[in-house]
């Protein structure tokens, strides 16, 4: 069963050595645990629903409380205090675009806000709704999660949009094929969802983000069906499918979506990669992607990082064995770890294999082999279980991210990293690694971790701090306000700096277009 109140499946933990509760401590001091609210207590404050009834519509105080709130800190503070203040007044579950059609009437008939649910796993709060006079019907899609059809010459598969990533993924495994999207939250999130964010998968280097995966969809509107058929590429005006990316609900509601897929990679290997500091990596990156080597993958962690997750991997005597061989080899502070992904043929994997090596030795760069790689590929869905240990023990974790071109790189980093430690009293974590790396620039994931306050609005408002303070540093040395998160309602204060008057009044006429009424999702993305 899934947890009502934190990340992912009840029977699953992420255990922590205690070496690694030391380390912790050493850096932040001890945690501060606080007592959940329990279920029933929440329970309790869910309103009388003020929708109508209707046969497709669950107004149960527990469906209601399942999809109130999606995984950011805040969400989780909320929960986990019992302070939930909103809650949508019904859930549907469609099966069918034209149960689909039906519950948009029927909210329209009802002056209620639609709100668009995949797999409640949004960071920036998508699927929350929000304090604004009228009823919210939140529309779950994860019934409609079949393979629809699949075309073997095209490489297209069209899925219903509530499937997600493990059972997209079994699907296509059938066909010997892959979508090779792998977000962080791939067991839960929804293709929908993917689609509607603009995700981007931890393998994109190799199989590109969403939007270059993206070929069709059925869009369900207040004006009508939305179709935006398949072609291998178009120079027929603007590109709709662009406008349909990244909307959030804004337009409509998904009920259809085709994918561009490929054959299954013959080999997948993961290889880690030390370097003395991060520039040295940072270059041997860069030497990689300008000769355009066939990877599926370049992650590459600062110094902070690397140490922070050799010290939380456990496996001390491999760990100790590994620090001793890179000390003997010169790389002791300041080290850090780049894994590299190499997925295809055999021969291809090979020659990619070297070509990187070469790269990366050129750079001063110490090849350790597959074991770390394996370990991170293993575990990778595993990692945002940790968030449930660390609450117990008393630490909130949350992250960001942004991207910017390759000269602000260094710079922003050491901006975002100053600005979060800058903005709170009391000891703090920060670290960071590049996860999406491209030509011309890169993305930046940032993670910090602090003591919980006894108070849940102390924490809440540290974190509003934190927050507020890394999203100014990042507008103010040119980076996206988002780059995998989307922006829903806690970025979309800065979403104008970024797009601009004209570009705000664009976006805004577009949803107009579609959905006169503003019923769908509204204070989300603007």
């Amino acid at each position: 069963m899934q947890r009502w109140n934190g990340w992912g499946d009840e029977s699953i933990d992420y255990p922590l050595h205690d070496s690694a509760r030391r380390y912790l401590e050493t850096l932040v001091g001890p945690g501060s645990p606080t007592t959940d609210a329990d279920q029933h207590s929440v329970l309790q404050s869910v309103p009388a629903s003020r929708l109508p009834e209707h046969p497709l519509v669950d107004a149960a105080p527990l469906t209601r409380l399942l999809h109130a709130r999606g995984q950011s800190l805040p969400d989780w503070i909320a929960l986990r205090s019992g302070r939930v203040n909103t809650f949508p007044d019904g859930v549907a579950y469609p099966t069918t675009s034209q149960e689909v059609r039906q519950l948009i009437h029927f909210a329209a008939q009802a002056g209620a806000h639609l709100i668009p649910y995949g797999g409640g796993t949004s960071v920036v709060g998508h699927i929350n709704p929000l304090d604004q006079g009228a009823p919210s019907l939140t529309v779950d899609m994860r019934r409609m999660n079949r393979l629809l059809n699949f075309e073997t010459d095209n490489l297209l598969a069209t899925f219903g949009s509530g499937i997600t990533g493990p059972d997209l993924e079994a699907q296509l495994r059938a066909h010997g094929c892959t979508l090779g999207h792998f977000p962080q939250s791939f067991e839960y999130s929804t293709l929908g969802g993917w689609v509607a964010a603009r995700s981007s998968g931890q393998q994109s280097l190799g199989y590109g983000r969403i939007e270059r995966l993206f070929a069709g969809a059925q869009l369900e509107t207040p004006q009508g069906l939305l179709e935006l058929p398949a072609f291998p590429a178009s120079a027929a005006g603007p590109d709709l499918r662009e406008a349909v990316l990244g909307s959030e609900g804004r337009l409509g509601l998904l009920t259809q979506v085709t994918m561009r897929v490929s054959p299954l990679p013959e080999r997948e290997d993961f290889h880690a990669i030390f370097f003395p500091d991060f520039e040295h990596g940072m270059a041997a990156a860069r030497r990689m992607l300008a000769e355009r080597l066939p990877l599926c993958m370049l992650r590459l962690s600062t110094a902070t990082e690397t140490a922070t997750t050799l010290a939380l991997a456990g496996h001390e005597g491999l760990i100790n064995a590994l620090q001793t061989l890179l000390k003997a080899r010169g790389l002791r502070q300041g080290k850090c770890m780049l894994l590299v992904g190499f997925c295809g043929k055999p021969g291809v994997v090979q020659f990619a294999r070297s070509q990187a090596l070469a790269a990366a030795a050129a750079h001063s760069g110490i090849h350790v082999g597959k074991v770390f790689g394996a370990q991170w590929h293993k575990n990778r869905f595993r990692t945002p279980y940790l968030r449930n240990t660390l609450w117990k023990l008393g630490y909130a974790i949350d992250t960001l991210e942004t991207a910017v071109s390759w000269s602000r790189v260094p710079a922003l980093i050491e901006a975002i990293e100053t600005a979060l430690r800058s903005s709170q009293a009391g000891r703090m974590h920060v670290f960071t690694h590049l996860s999406h790396l491209y030509l011309h620039g890169s993305s930046i994931y940032t993670t910090y971790l602090f003591p919980l306050s006894a108070d849940p609005e102390q924490t809440l408002a540290r974190w509003q701090a934190m927050k507020s303070a890394a999203s100014q540093a990042i507008q103010a040395h040119g980076g996206t306000i988002s780059h995998q998160h989307g922006v829903g309602a806690d970025h979309a204060a800065y979403l104008p700096a970024e797009k601009g008057a004209l570009g705000m009044q664009t976006i805004r006429q577009i949803a107009s277009s579609l959905d006169p009424q503003g019923m769908m999702n509204p204070g989300k993305l603007f």
